[in-house]
């Protein structure tokens, strides 16, 4: 892993693949791996393909921001049941929530999509922003905490 991260190139690499068939979600996830270096399979990405269009469609919690819960918990979670309570993890979480709600309107992506056609350039455009948000603040609290 490594902890050198251009935030040009990050936020570029998550657009890129969002631009070319991945997911808000599944985009962020494949930024900070690929941008991190970490060793993590693709399994994570998959395990966030859920996510986007609110869950699933259902309009609930935004998929980049859902995608950048799963990477905060990658690096500050618990891995065993017997492991202390997650209160940095729960932290680190709020913290991005609360950014995402100031910075990008809210976290429902109803709410955050609301009015545009579900496969428009200005729908593509808004959630590009998002997509950005997300993936700048997720690395600016690993890199901040590690």
């Amino acid at each position: 892993m490594t902890t050198d991260i251009n935030m040009e190139q990050l936020k570029k690499d998550a657009v890129d693949i969002f631009h070319n068939g991945f997911t808000c979600s599944e985009s962020v996830i494949y930024a900070i791996r690929k941008n991190f270096n970490m060793d993590l399979s693709n399994d994570a990405i998959a395990m966030s393909s859920g996510f986007p269009w609110g869950l699933g469609g259902g309009g609930c919690i935004c998929g980049a921001l859902a995608g950048s819960v799963m990477c905060i918990g990658y690096f500050f979670g618990r891995r065993t049941p017997n492991d202390p309570p997650a209160e940095k993890c729960f932290r680190l979480t709020n913290e991005l929530h609360d950014y995402f709600k100031k910075t990008c309107g809210g976290t429902c992506c109803g709410v955050l999509i609301k009015g545009f056609e579900k496969n428009s350039p200005e729908r593509k455009a808004q959630c590009t922003k998002f997509v950005e948000n997300a993936v700048q603040k997720t690395a600016e609290i690993i890199l901040r905490e590690l």
